[in-house]
């Protein structure tokens, strides 16, 4: 079995690459969850949709979030009832969110809700939530603490960043599955994500942490800063604020005491050398997706170095 944590359009596309090279029923995904807010009284899962639409093939690739040709016309109402529109969900959209409330006001829990969908759009591989519990990704701000959400949709990114705050995390439990899936898998890959709030999320769930020391897999990472940016998404921004350094080496510096090997793109070849002096072996290779066979190069030589024959 092969283990990702994921969060993002990133991890999505990354994804996209691994079903390509293996078969999708020995996969598990392990997800984020601290961007999940309720919206209008229903409960959004922003990157469990990703994760889903993307590889049920129906996410607006354009945008990387959302069902592509979805319509606007409930939010062109709420609106006109005076509610904010600075989180725009789309008609079907809208659907899964439903859906997943009425689950939750039945007393499922996010990670049977999770198994639910991912039956329903016929996904093969395995889907868990990093905990049922919930846990909610902050930003401290000048202006205050902020919902990840509204800091990065409503605020843009406008707001300096003091700290990052998982809300709930130290009352939290790692989901059914999440540490017996860490603790058995061949290899951990940690996808191209933000490392301190999509994969920092992950990590801050009690016992997630402490298995990934314990292991046998070995664990991969795939740097999302490309050339001392991020190719989606505030990374750079909060890598700033949180005085780490915006390049693959300060990714490498996040996950330095567990991490096996770090994946970086070939414009940053120059620092592979500087990776490899905090004793992390580096692989250097095209890491930008931007086609379903870039995709599957990155996801072979990633399951590659962590030790999978492909």
């Amino acid at each position: 079995m092969i283990v990702v944590l994921a969060g993002g359009v990133g991890a999505a596309r990354f994804l996209q690459g691994v079903v390509q090279v293996i078969p999708e029923e020995q996969i598990t995904v392990i997800v984020n969850t601290g961007d999940d807010r309720d919206f209008y009284g229903l409960r959004v899962s922003p990157d469990i949709d990703i994760v889903m639409y993307t590889l049920a093939g129906l996410v607006n690739e354009a945008q990387g979030w959302g069902i592509r040709g979805d319509t606007y016309a409930t939010m062109q109402q709420l609106t006109a009832y005076g509610n904010e529109n600075w989180f725009m969900l789309g008609d079907r959209d809208l659907a899964t969110h439903i859906h997943r409330t009425n689950l939750l006001r039945q007393g499922k829990t996010p990670s049977e809700i999770a198994e639910e969908v991912r039956q329903r759009l016929g996904l093969q591989l395995r889907i868990l939530p990093m905990s049922d519990q919930p846990i909610t990704t902050h930003i401290q701000t000048p202006a205050g603490l902020l919902h990840f959400q509204e800091y990065m949709v409503k605020r843009h990114c406008s707001d300096e960043v003091q700290d990052i705050v998982f809300v709930g995390a130290r009352e939290a439990k790692p989901a059914p599955g999440v540490l017996d899936a860490l603790k058995q898998a061949e290899a951990i890959l940690i996808a191209p994500s933000n490392p301190l709030v999509s994969i920092g999320s992950i990590l801050a769930v009690p016992g997630i942490h402490d298995v990934l020391h314990e292991t046998s897999g070995m664990i991969v990472a795939v740097s999302p800063i490309v050339g001392g940016a991020p190719i989606k998404g505030p990374a750079d921004k909060l890598m700033r604020g949180m005085k780490i350094d915006v390049s693959a080496v300060g990714v490498a510096r996040c996950y330095r005491d567990f991490l096996d090997i770090m994946v970086i793109d070939e414009q940053d070849s120059h620092l592979a050398e500087t990776i490899e002096d905090l004793g992390i072996p580096t692989i250097v290779t095209n890491t930008i997706m931007s086609n379903s066979a870039t995709k599957a190069a990155l996801a072979r030589h990633v399951l590659q170095a962590a030790g999978i024959h492909v």
